[in-house]
């Protein structure tokens, strides 16, 4: 078979205009590249793809074909018979009170032609909330500062945003993500870039707050911790350091003189979370032994084996399997504590997460799932106005035809890892859910190739998740995005996110109110944009450009955007251009959710990140300038809450 057959087999797009409006061609051997590192993936004959069936009405599935009449269908589950039935038309009109969840189905027509095919039955739309409007407080969780933590804004620090966000009368704390990273490379400190979306990360954890621990147990903590909380950046090496001893002294401790009550805790948190918990604990042992990728192992590692895990964690290693699985207990029970404070203070979101597009391909999720997550690709993006080489966002992401082969568990185990102890999550990147721009390894990125994802499967498996788990989904839909993909988005009730800064028309003119849509969640910016006083005061183009970027935009551009931000706030009777005019106007626009960056809040001038450098800028790095306890009387509370008054107001408020 030729690459083009392949290609089309696989869905991938190797021919594809991009934004400069050139025609793109992948090269034959980076195509062939793509290829290779796919699975096979299956062409099926009576269905045109993944069966999705959404639990409202009477749902049909149209056939492809019926073969030899009559058809006979079979649906089960983890093992069981959960329905069939025949049908001798191209259509199966599927019974009432399937159960929801992820299945297989069986078609075979009369002359024993059959196939095996992956099914979906889902509620119609995802959870949407309880509330009508509401606004979150926006964090990075390292930058906060408190007269207690190891140098690191920690979990116990959450609790104290999540009463801070109450007093403002915010209805949750969105936070950058908390996914598990290297422990070994504390450096490499980019929430975007996870070993593991499955996991936490243990840096967040307050060691102080682990029951079996005292401060005997490492006497020079508190004054080590005292000169890590120093500076501007949170200094991960030393900080790591000492938070990692804490962590070991503290297992110690249970492992000596933990009560019945908490290694029950423990026991059963294990169980919950079953062989997942017990292969990343391995897999982490494995890799500092190793020392080396995974697929450098000794050959009988170098895929998960549960018998082989079963020895590993019956052998020398068990106690530091043990350890591993202690620290992500205790780091999902301080987390699911902050949850549980934001319920008992009456917020209606709680935490909002956010969840990045990709693994580290010599990660634990790359390992455990070799089949629907390849090492050889990386998911980026192709040549624009902007990155006019394309990008390489050096992650792993999910294809479609592991995906199938193993009916969307691994999707669906990401995003209730996600969604565990969140009331919103935001899917970065939602657009890969349709299709991924892929980069071979070996490749520079403008050599890369779309490739097609099941949208509408996938999009069941959010909806399943999100209700199951009654968290909203929001979907990062910025840039180019495929002609009907929002609409589709917003008919499974996923949200879209809006970005002031970007809603303008082609003349440069700011949005009106109405242009927002309900369901959605509206922003001024990001932490890849500037803040607000950084935009005023032109300070992110002399950044950037003391980096050697473009920043896309000249001083007379900027005054043309302050001048039109103007004219939208004076449309609206809004005389003043502060920050708390600009969230003003933000509060009247029918989007459900509003977010509110404290660094804006606070007159941060630098963005916590700048896309496009690593060490060049302290990305992910910078501290907030003032502590937790001192943030309420930095704000000014009476203009904030008047800013925000038509959503605090809300529902009794």
């Amino acid at each position: 078979m030729d690459l083009l057959a392949q290609a089309r087999i696989k869905g991938v797009q190797s021919e594809f205009v991009d934004a400069l409006g050139k025609l793109r061609v992948t090269a034959p051997e980076a195509l062939k590249s793509i290829l290779d590192a796919l699975p096979e993936k299956r062409v099926y004959r009576f269905v045109s793809g993944p069966v999705v069936v959404r639990a409202l009405g009477n749902p049909r599935t149209e056939l492809a074909s019926v073969g030899a009449a009559p058809l006979q269908w079979k649906i089960t589950g983890n093992g069981n018979m959960i329905g069939q039935g025949e049908t001798h038309e191209p259509v199966i009109a599927w019974p009432a009170g399937l159960p929801l969840g992820y299945h297989r189905l069986t078609l075979t027509d009369a002359a024993g032609a059959t196939e095996e095919v992956p099914m979906i039955v889902a509620p119609e739309r995802a959870f949407g909330g309880e509330f009508d409007r509401g606004w979150l407080l926006a964090v990075q969780l390292y930058s906060v500062r408190s007269d207690r933590n190891w140098g690191i804004g920690d979990f116990t620090d959450l609790a104290g945003l999540v009463r801070l966000a109450k007093q403002l009368g915010a209805d949750g704390v969105g936070l950058n993500p908390l996914h598990v990273l290297f422990d070994d490379h504390p450096a490499d400190c980019s929430p975007y870039s996870p070993n593991s979306r499955l996991f936490l990360n243990p840096l967040y954890i307050d060691v102080e707050a682990i029951p079996e621990y005292s401060a005997d147990l490492i006497p020079d903590a508190a004054r080590t911790a005292a000169r890590l909380r120093e500076g501007d950046r949170v200094p991960y090496a030393d900080m790591a350091a000492l938070k990692w001893l804490g962590l070991r002294a503290a297992f110690d401790s249970f492992v000596k003189s933990a009560t019945g009550v908490r290694r029950n805790q423990f026991d059963a948190f294990r169980a919950d979370r079953g062989p997942l918990l017990s292969r990343f604990a391995c897999f982490e042992v494995l890799r500092h032994r190793f020392n080396v990728p995974w697929w450098e192992w000794p050959v009988e590692w170098q895929q998960p084996d549960d018998a082989k895990c079963a020895e590993l964690r019956n052998g020398p290693d068990k106690h530091k399997i043990e350890f591993v699985e202690f620290v992500q207990w205790t780091a999902d029970s301080q987390l699911r504590a902050a949850k549980e404070l934001s319920a008992e203070l009456g917020m209606r979101v709680g935490l909002y997460l956010d969840v990045a597009v990709g693994v580290q391909s010599n990660g634990f999720d790359a390992w455990n799932e070799q089949t629907s997550i390849s090492r050889h690709l990386a998911v980026g993006a192709p040549p624009d106005v902007l990155n006019t080489v394309g990008q390489d966002w050096g992650l792993a992401g999910f294809n479609a035809g592991g995906l199938e082969a193993q009916s969307f568990v691994p999707f669906a185990n990401m995003l209730a890892a996600s969604m565990r102890h969140a009331g919103a999550i935001r899917l970065d990147h939602v657009l890969g859910l349709k299709r991924l721009y892929l980069v071979p390894r070996g490749f520079k990125p403008d050599n890369g190739a779309y490739v097609q994802m099941p949208l509408e499967a996938l999009l069941a498996a959010v909806v399943c998740e999100s209700v199951t788990h009654k968290c909203i989904v929001i979907g990062e839909d910025l840039g180019t995005v495929p002609e009907g993909f929002r609409e589709t988005m917003q008919d499974f009730g996923i949200w879209s996110y809006l970005v002031m800064m970007f809603e303008r028309d082609d003349a440069g003119h700011f949005r009106n109110v109405d242009h927002y849509r309900p369901n959605a969640l509206v922003t001024l910016n990001t932490h890849d944009l500037c803040t607000y006083a950084g935009w005023r005061s032109f300070s992110d183009l002399k950044m950037k450009r003391s980096l050697g970027l473009d920043p896309g935009e000249n001083e007379q551009a900027r005054w043309d955007a302050l001048g039109a931000l103007d004219e939208i706030l004076r449309q609206n009777g809004i005389k003043a251009n502060d920050l708390y005019s600009v969230l003003g106007f933000l509060s009247r626009t029918p989007s459900r959710l509003l977010a509110v960056s404290l660094e804006d809040l606070l007159g941060v001038i630098d963005q916590p990140n700048i896309p496009g450098t690593i060490d060049e800028h302290p990305n992910w790095r910078q501290r907030l300038p003032v502590a937790l306890d001192q943030i309420a009387a930095k704000i000014d509370l009476a203009a904030l809450k008047a800013a925000t008054r038509e959503r605090s107001l809300v529902g009794g408020r």
